[in-house]
């Protein structure tokens, strides 16, 4: 086997995407990716919880980034400027290079009903989060909650776009929340009275 080297859980993490996109996520086991880069699977437990960890590892970076977002907004930001805001920080976590990876793990996700729930766990998790800080800014329940939960759909959509289109994904993600803007403008009209 392998000495321990720097890096381990990155090649865990590669080994087990390339398996899973190949063989299947329900195929591959713990110990079939430790083993196709030398290691033990005590190794691999001892940086996954368990192989879908593989895939989610790290989310508590993009969530940070959110967050970081949040605070670089000014003080005086409605709270869908402060989600914009966010959603610009986040984007810089998935540069263009980054794309054929994170094609490979959506299509992985894809075809597996758990990972499916999993992922959209993750941006449950998310709102929630960003929601949280809205309220510590000041921002009410309500408009905290419409614009977390806005920002995490517009997240979700503009990251599936991302992965189809060669556009940048803070590109994509100012035009789905320009397109909700104006979505709710024109609800928003059409909701006043007529005098």
């Amino acid at each position: 086997m392998v000495r321990w080297e720097p890096g381990t859980a990155e090649r865990l993490q590669k080994a087990a995407l390339e398996l899973f996109a190949t063989r299947g996520y329900e195929q591959t086991t713990a110990a079939e990716i430790a083993q196709s880069v030398g290691l033990t699977e005590r190794t691999f437990f001892r940086h996954f919880s368990d192989k879908r960890e593989v895939l989610f590892q790290g989310q508590e970076l993009l969530v940070q980034a959110f967050l970081d977002g949040i605070d670089a907004a000014p003080p005086e930001a409605s709270p869908l400027e402060v989600v914009a805001s966010a959603l610009a920080t986040a984007a810089k976590f998935f540069p263009d290079e980054r794309r054929p990876h994170s094609r490979m793990r959506q299509s992985v996700i894809d075809r597996n009903p758990a990972l499916q729930e999993r992922e959209q766990h993750k941006l449950t998790t998310l709102a929630t989060t960003v929601a949280d800080a809205l309220r510590a800014r000041g921002v009410d329940e309500l408009a905290a909650t419409l614009a977390a939960e806005s920002g995490a759909t517009v997240f979700g959509i503009a990251f599936t776009r991302w992965l189809r289109e060669e556009k940048s994904l803070a590109d994509i993600a100012a035009d789905v929340l320009a397109e909700l803007l104006l979505l709710a403008e024109t609800a928003a009209q059409a909701l006043r009275p007529t005098r």
